[in-house]
């Protein structure tokens, strides 16, 4: 039975589902992307352990371990949230993995050609939700053996005013929504770079800022939604090309954040 956890701190409020950020308001106005609305089918999800289409890769992935089968995005969506904890102004939840456990894949066989999935490594990742002076942070908390290769993405989506004017700065340089349609399925990459920030046309600005990914891309199809995602590698220079050498390595615990704070 799907519960919704809610947080408040002053004049912000914040619903969370399963694990996922279906809710941010403040003075009545929501920041977060609606399930149902025209867009993308979540409100926010992550990216681990890889990013991007596995599709060119023969769905594998190499490692010392061996090869793992992983669909787009990796195996992580398809695990369900636990709730550790909560309370008026946080909440804890996670998701274990036991190695080389078979995973059914959503996308199959609509859009993969592969069943189960699997990855080589046991991992736990933890997702906390902290609402503090008006600023949401988000924690990632990924435990695994030192030496585990990993990308790690943050997939939030934030609504827009639908005129299609919104635009957002990051080191300095201006983005159009124009210029993330043109980008594509590829996402629009911004690389090196902890803080962006969403200069919107109905509701105040939001800034997102990152520890630990020092990098985003950019991804939208349609003028109510934006999805400002904090990744730990751009893939498409990769050409996906999903091994070792292009990946994070785990140091045991490996701790990132996310912190949208409306301006």
């Amino acid at each position: 039975m799907n519960s919704i956890i809610k947080l408040q701190n002053k004049e912000c409020f914040v619903k969370i589902e399963n694990g996922e950020l279906i809710s941010f308001t403040k003075d009545n106005k929501e920041y977060i992307h609606q399930k149902g609305n025209k867009g993308w089918r979540n409100s926010d999800d992550e990216m681990f352990p890889v990013i991007g289409p596995t599709s060119k890769n023969n769905f594998r992935v190499h490692t010392k371990n061996g090869d793992a089968i992983l669909d787009q995005h990796g195996i992580l969506r398809e695990l369900n949230y636990s709730l550790v904890s909560s309370n008026e102004t946080s909440a804890k939840f996670i998701k274990k993995y036991t190695k080389n456990t078979p995973v059914k894949n959503s996308k199959f066989p609509v859009k993969s050609t592969e069943e189960n999935l699997n990855w080589p490594f046991d991992f736990t990742f933890e997702k906390n939700f902290i609402l503090e002076n008006g600023v949401l942070k988000i924690e990632f908390i990924i435990n695994s053996i030192k030496g585990m290769p990993f990308m790690l993405g943050y997939h939030p989506a934030f609504l827009l005013s639908n005129t299609g004017k919104e635009t957002l700065e990051a080191n300095g340089t201006e983005i159009t929504l124009e210029a993330i349609y043109k980008a594509g399925s590829n996402a629009c990459p911004v690389l090196n770079s902890n803080k962006i920030i969403l200069k919107n046309i109905d509701r105040k600005d939001l800034e997102i800022s990152t520890k630990g990914f020092n990098n985003f891309m950019l991804w939208t199809e349609v003028n109510n939604m934006l999805c400002i995602e904090p990744i730990t590698q751009y893939t498409s220079y990769t050409n996906q090309k999903f091994s070792e050498e292009n990946m994070s390595i785990s140091k045991e615990d490996n701790i990132f954040s996310v912190a949208i704070k409306i301006l």
